[in-house]
């Protein structure tokens, strides 16, 4: 399901890893900003501290990752959010954060139960 929605999973060999894209303050605060509304590169630029061009620089990673999506209106290019692709992301993040836990809690109950056997003895 994962890779149906984010085409910048490993497996499609595009190079860009799934959190990389992330990795950036600005790109967040692009999907930041896009979240609240869909935006032209222009008033992205005017709502952020980096110039017109590195904001273009920005949705062509999101985009290429496949978090960005763009339509034509007019003159323009608006771009949104591809809520679908999020959601595999967090999707991602939350079976790590389980493995962990899970981990985490086998090691505290393996722990404990030796502790238990040394107290036996």
């Amino acid at each position: 399901m994962v890779s149906e929605y984010l085409r910048f999973v490993a497996t499609n060999g595009s190079g860009i890893e799934p959190w990389d894209i992330l990795a950036d303050a600005s790109r967040r605060q692009i999907l930041a900003a896009l979240s609240k509304h869909p935006s032209p590169v222009g008033e992205l630029a005017d709502q952020l501290p980096i110039s017109r061009p590195a904001v273009s620089q920005h949705l062509r990673v999101l985009k290429a990752a496949g978090v960005v999506i763009d339509v034509e209106h007019g003159t323009r290019r608006v771009y949104h959010v591809d809520a679908a692709a999020l959601s595999a992301l967090k999707d991602q993040l939350d079976t790590f954060w389980q493995r962990t836990l899970t981990g985490f809690g086998d090691t505290v109950a393996t722990s404990v139960d030796k502790e238990k056997e040394s107290d036996d003895d």
